[in-house]
């Protein structure tokens, strides 16, 4: 095995959805161009939560950008963590933010911004944006390339 994947704990192993994001486990492994400004990008078009209040589905597509200082996070215990909120009640807000903040906690990126295009409930839909500070010189950023939400017609 590579000295990159040394301790992780769910790569190549039959792991269980967490139950909730307290429980889920975000891992990190070396970035291997520390020295580059570079974005990488993970695209979550069919993330799932429940509504607080109600226990209803809320869905979102979610798109998180960061620039990667010694870390990078490991991509299926990433997919766990997502899938986490699946069961859990939480804000549009709470859980894009916590999304970002989770991932700045585990990685300390140098810099991070998370979209979250949430789909209509009761005719609304909310769109929550957050990031750690001003995009780093030099570092090219596409769009996120979601429109907003627009109905028929």
């Amino acid at each position: 095995m590579s000295h990159y994947t040394d301790g992780l704990t769910q790569l190549g192993q039959s792991t269980s959805l967490p139950q909730n994001p307290d429980e889920a486990v975000l891992e990190r492994v070396p970035n291997p161009q520390p020295g580059e400004g570079y974005v990488v990008r993970f695209t979550q078009p069919e993330f799932t939560s429940l509504c607080p209040m109600t226990g209803q589905p809320d869905f979102a597509h979610l798109v998180i950008d960061y620039v990667p200082g010694d870390w990078l996070v490991e991509s299926k215990s990433l997919k766990l963590f997502l899938g986490s909120f699946r069961n859990h009640g939480a804000f549009h807000e709470d859980c894009t933010v916590t999304i970002g903040k989770r991932l700045v906690e585990t990685l300390d990126p140098r810099w991070l911004r998370i979209g979250g295009y949430w789909y209509p409930r009761g005719g609304m839909p909310i769109d929550v944006f957050w990031q750690t500070g001003p995009v780093p010189e030099g570092v090219w950023l596409p769009d996120h390339g979601v429109a907003s939400y627009r109905g028929r017609g």
